[in-house]
């Protein structure tokens, strides 16, 4: 299975859904259009969405690593949450922010991961 960036789903969602109108797109795969349409501008998914769309694509959803483009080999970690707040500004900041230490610690440490 060939791997998906992130940075091309909405792409690959377009290239597959050709012709056929996003709100019969959105029905095949199980979610609504205006999500879809999000996605296919470049916003990212909740994993529930990431899967039904990997499977609309015919990609494994748990083969598929999903990664984002960097400029050198290392992992990067993303920090995204959804467009409703289940979460004040500053606990995301929070978390965004001990996930990224968390990251380098990672990278940092003897061997990386």
């Amino acid at each position: 299975m060939a791997r998906i960036l992130l940075e091309d789903l909405g792409r690959r969602v377009q290239q597959k859904r050709g012709k056929l109108g996003i709100r019969a797109a959105a029905q095949q795969i199980g979610i609504s259009h205006a999500t879809l349409s999000r996605i296919e501008r470049g916003h990212l998914p909740d994993l529930e969405n990431y899967r039904k769309i990997c499977i609309w694509l015919g990609e494994d959803p748990e083969a598929s690593a999903v990664q984002t483009m960097t400029t050198d080999s290392a992992p990067i970690a993303e920090v995204h949450f959804r467009k409703r707040p289940t979460v004040t500004p500053v606990t995301a900041e929070a978390l965004a922010q001990m996930i990224l230490a968390a990251q380098d610690y990672l990278l940092n440490r003897q061997g990386g991961f």
